[in-house]
């Protein structure tokens, strides 16, 4: 069990969660004022996409750069995590599955983690391989992965494996291996997004059991599931993520507010007899040092 626990809040995504949802952040300033606000509730680290203003998810570098500069300058201090996500998206054309079709977001290696080299947050997510959603496929080969991995490395940013199934966790061990990431590299384990990993404890302890000994490693469910795997990730000796990216309800029917959903996590893990690290804390744990 983890007693000393990192809370990562994941405030937006890129999902149409904007479609469904009333106050889904969208603009920097609307992205960075909920930030700083589930930072204030506990977090301790903030995962980052951005979107325009109508909540269509995009990747535009000027929104990353605003989106940062706000959170740095309030005066909250918070892990900034980024992420690489965006720019691998294959959508089927209706008529010919062999083209791309509308909503499709292909872009090579050095488009995917120009944002990274040019903000230089603490950590960065690499999403660890190709796998399909309900509607896209997301295309990460791997060598585009070695190639995202030399850049972030380079500019000195930590790398958290978004790793949505076992084989996932497999490339990033041998990215180790290669020495294109480093041994403190960081994991986490996403549960319940289609078509990877489906939220069940025995997934959970499966993609343990194949993390590198001694990794640093996190854990989400979407949905329902956002709670019930915030326990057990702490009582798996993992870390915990929260946020408007996997859950957008604080209740049955009752939309949440990112720091609403972090102040609930604060007091699960508490009531199972942990407690929430600081940033700082949080930082001193990962061996991050502070931008």
């Amino acid at each position: 069990m983890n007693r000393n626990v990192i809370l990562t809040c994941a405030v937006t995504g890129s999902g149409d969660s904007h479609l469904k949802h009333p106050h889904v952040p969208s603009t920097p300033e609307e992205i960075a004022a909920s930030a700083v606000a589930a930072a204030k509730a506990g977090a301790s680290v903030v995962h980052l996409h951005v979107r325009e203003a109508d909540g269509t998810p995009c990747r535009k570098l000027e929104y990353y750069q605003e989106t940062v500069r706000l959170i740095r300058e309030s005066g909250v201090d918070v892990i900034i995590n980024l992420t690489t996500g965006m720019g691998g998206d294959y959508v089927e054309d209706p008529d010919d599955p062999t083209i791309f079709g509308p909503g499709s977001d292909m872009v090579g290696p050095a488009e995917r983690v120009r944002h990274v080299e040019a903000i230089k947050p603490d950590i960065c997510t690499l999403d660890c391989g190709s796998f399909n959603y309900k509607s896209t496929t997301y295309l990460a080969t791997y060598a585009m992965l070695r190639e995202c991995a030399r850049r972030i490395t380079a500019v000195g940013v930590r790398v958290e494996i978004e790793a949505f199934e076992l084989g996932h966790i497999w490339q990033a061990k041998e990215l180790i291996r290669e020495g294109l990431l480093p041994p403190e590299t960081l994991f986490q384990l996403c549960t319940g997004v289609p078509y990877g990993a489906e939220s069940t404890t025995k997934n959970l302890l499966a993609m343990i059991d194949a993390l590198p000994a001694g990794a640093h490693w996190s854990a989400f469910g979407l949905g329902r599931d956002e709670f019930p795997m915030v326990a057990q990730a702490m009582l798996n000796g993992g870390n915990v993520r929260v946020g408007l990216e996997d859950n957008i309800y604080l209740d049955k029917g009752v939309f949440a507010t990112n720091e609403g959903l972090v102040s609930k996590a604060v007091d699960l893990v508490e009531r199972l007899g942990g407690r929430v690290l600081t940033p700082a804390e949080a930082r001193e744990v990962w061996g991050l040092s502070s931008r």
